[in-house]
């Protein structure tokens, strides 16, 4: 299983880097919606979509997506009104993502209740995924380094919570939610992730704000984390698929991303959002 973990990992992630900084945009935005799709299909599974339903699921979320990235290529519409499509759905995506994992996510968590309505489920899927991706694709726009920092952050918070979780790891995070997780987990997360930001902001330099927001990160990435377990252990489902060997489903491996990418571009572009909210005031 550990082996096969760290197998998985020394082929995607260098893979990953390289069509981050090489793909041009519209390729590496439907690479990205690829991954996406594929989570979407674990997300129909583990929410008791049948066969027929998570295959529409998948289908329509890279429909939908490719239409968007696409379409002036393709002559399909006006590039003006797609460029006022695309700003629009980027605009309140993140930002009912965003809403969703700060005032939901915690309340669902600690009431745990189970939502059986497969339609309602296939929202929150959206309400998961395409955000995520959204806000991938926007701080792309910003700088592929910007991006790559940020994946880094949660990666470091994921394997760091791991491996110090598995060696020393005695009091429960969420023992009703994950049992594997533990609170030795998260401060050996957060150590990591402070050593990491410390380093950018001596080396770079980096503000040292920094550090502060990349726990905020780390916070909700852990959150994400959580929501899918507890999705998982209400399907009675152990990984959300099975494509990832030591890894599980593709699912398993964003769903800190699907948290804490909103988040961080709305933080990035936070002076937008209040001078445009400010018009609806």
């Amino acid at each position: 299983m550990f082996k096969a973990r760290v197998l998985t990992s020394l082929l995607l992630v260098p893979v990953f880097v390289l069509t981050l900084f090489m793909l041009p945009y519209q390729y590496w935005a439907a690479l990205m919606l690829g991954i996406a799709s594929i989570a979407a299909y674990e997300w129909g599974g583990m929410t008791g979509m049948g066969k027929l339903a998570r295959h529409v699921y998948w289908l329509l979320t890279l429909v939908t997506g490719l239409l968007l990235v696409f379409a002036a290529d393709w002559h399909l519409v006006e590039v003006n009104w797609l460029v006022q499509m695309q700003q629009w759905m980027t605009f309140w995506g993140i930002l009912v993502g965003s809403l969703f994992w700060l005032l939901i996510a915690p309340a669902w968590l600690a009431t745990r209740h189970h939502f059986r309505h497969p339609l309602f489920m296939a929202l929150i899927g959206w309400l998961v995924l395409l955000p995520m991706w959204l806000a991938m694709l926007s701080l792309h726009t910003v700088s592929p380094w910007l991006v790559f920092g940020l994946l880094l952050t949660v990666w470091i918070a994921d394997s760091a919570a791991y491996f110090v979780g598995k060696r020393f790891g005695k009091r429960k995070l969420a023992p009703k939610i994950s049992p594997g997780k533990t609170w030795e987990g998260v401060l050996g997360a957060w150590l990591a992730v402070t050593i990491y930001a410390s380093l950018l902001c001596y080396l770079v330099p980096f503000d040292w704000w920094l550090v502060p927001m990349l726990w905020g990160v780390t916070v909700l990435s852990i959150i994400g984390d959580l929501l899918e377990s507890l999705i998982k252990r209400q399907a009675e489902l152990k990984d959300s698929g099975g494509l990832l060997p030591g890894h599980g489903g593709v699912l398993d491996r964003i769903d800190g991303l699907t948290s804490s990418l909103p988040l961080a571009a709305l933080f990035i572009y936070f002076p937008l959002y209040m001078s445009v909210l400010d018009t609806y005031v």
